[in-house]
């Protein structure tokens, strides 16, 4: 046998475990998954934690060694505060509801039959996913909890801190006595196994890739299993004439940099003709204290006045692009007409976000604005599973189908129809 056909082999008997453990999590009582979640969050904030922190040491050598940007080694790193707060995660989705056998749509139709849609779990979930290792632990502590198993594919930057975690979830499903193989980390980094993993048609549910834009394609393009994705964040705030300047400023800056290598940091900045005298010179001000890059188009500059020399002339491309760091787009428009406008053009569908006091334009824009979270008078770094109250999330879908937005617990079970009767036959 080839290498590939190696670790195909190893990808195929690691899923088919992984998905007879998901028969077997379908129907856990939700007392015992809460109880494998706990269990792991309590390992993590003990010496399990620490050598969670001592495995990433090794993997933060080797992304140096790749040399990761800043950003990336940002998504890698963990300390104990981070590992507390992945803790801290873990117990949250455990306290959340169990979305498994809840009833909706409840009817009762005129021949008496009284029909409803319940809540059950798509089964084995495959995530691929770059960097950050925390992704392991929010994945595996959704999974249990919706009574799904999960294939985990991590980076070659993140093999001992996934494999670290990994094992604390395989421990507490174990304690409980449930299978390990309801979250598995495959042993492997090579591009092969994603390639055999999302190949997996009829064992694997559903793939989630989270991660650059190179990853993302290449799982859409080979995958032959269903995929849930986004391709980038061009995340935009938009300050309308009658916005609060002041306001509008502290979300602009905590949408940039508060954390600017995430998918849900803003990349454009747009401004109202109306109020752009007076905001674009403000606002530049703060960004250049905060060191980004600015990239304006010819309405801001002609506004920067003394800081004219530290702008950027904006090129067309810059509109489309997703910085992922201290680096941004800032320009005019005409209204709340002007920001629709360009949101249709380059959005991605991802959060885009207006600063506003008129509730008429507000209206309009969560109406119009086509993307998984629309915001007014918010940072576009809400976006964001445990922000809206998920708990963690699987991953940001953009694609509408079948989920549009953070994927939580309810985001990973399917509705199937049931119905009781008492002796209807159909005519």
């Amino acid at each position: 046998m080839t290498a590939d056909a190696d670790i195909e082999a190893l990808v195929r008997r690691l899923a088919l475990e992984a998905k007879r453990a998901s028969l077997a999590l379908a129907t856990t009582p939700t007392q015992t998954k809460n109880a494998v979640l706990l269990r792991a969050a309590a390992s993590l904030r003990g010496p399990a934690g620490d050598a969670v922190i001592e495995a990433n040491g090794r993997d933060l050598v080797v992304a140096r060694e790749l040399g990761l940007d800043d950003a990336m080694l940002d998504r890698l790193r963990l300390d104990r505060a981070r590992v507390d707060g992945v803790a801290e995660g873990v117990e949250h989705v455990a306290s959340l509801p169990d979305p498994v056998g809840e009833q909706v749509d409840q009817r009762r139709l005129p021949n008496g039959l009284e029909v409803a849609r319940m809540r059950v779990p798509l089964g084995l979930i495959g995530i691929i996913y770059e960097s950050r290792p925390n992704v392991t632990a929010d994945a595996a502590a959704l999974c249990i909890k919706s009574g799904n198993a999960v294939l985990l594919r991590g980076g070659k930057e993140a093999f001992h801190s996934n494999t670290a975690i990994a094992a604390v979830f395989g421990d507490a499903l174990e304690a409980e006595g449930l299978p390990r193989a309801a979250a598995t980390l495959l042993p492997t980094t090579d591009r092969a196994a994603t390639l055999a993993m999302i190949r997996l048609d009829g064992v694997v549910d559903l793939v989630i890739p989270r991660g650059g834009e190179g990853l993302i394609h290449f799982v859409a393009d080979n995958a032959r299993v269903p995929v849930v994705r986004h391709y980038k964040g061009v995340c935009h705030v938009y300050v309308d004439g009658d916005a609060d300047l002041e306001m509008a400023l502290a979300i602009a800056i905590n949408a940039k940099t508060q954390r600017p290598g995430v998918c849900n940091a803003m990349e454009t900045l747009l401004v109202d003709e109306a109020c752009a005298d007076a905001f674009v010179p403000k606002a530049l001000r703060a960004l250049a204290g905060k060191r980004v890059e600015v990239h304006a188009d010819d309405g801001v500059r002609a506004r920067a006045g003394e800081l004219a020399a530290r702008v950027v002339p904006l090129e067309p491309e810059d509109w489309d692009r997703e910085y992922l760091r201290l680096a941004m787009n800032f320009g005019v428009v005409d209204g709340i007409d002007g920001a629709l406008a360009h949101v249709g053009r380059h959005g991605s569908n991802h959060t885009e976000a207006i600063v506003t006091e008129d509730p008429d334009k507000a209206d309009r824009w969560l109406r119009e604005v086509d993307a998984s979270l629309v915001l007014v008078n918010a940072s576009t770094r809400f976006n964001d599973g445990a922000q809206l109250g998920l708990g963690a999330e699987m991953g940001i879908s953009t694609t509408k189908l079948h989920a549009y937005g953070p994927m939580g617990l309810s985001e990973l079970c399917t509705l199937k129809w049931i119905g009781r009767g008492a002796g209807q036959v159909r005519a």
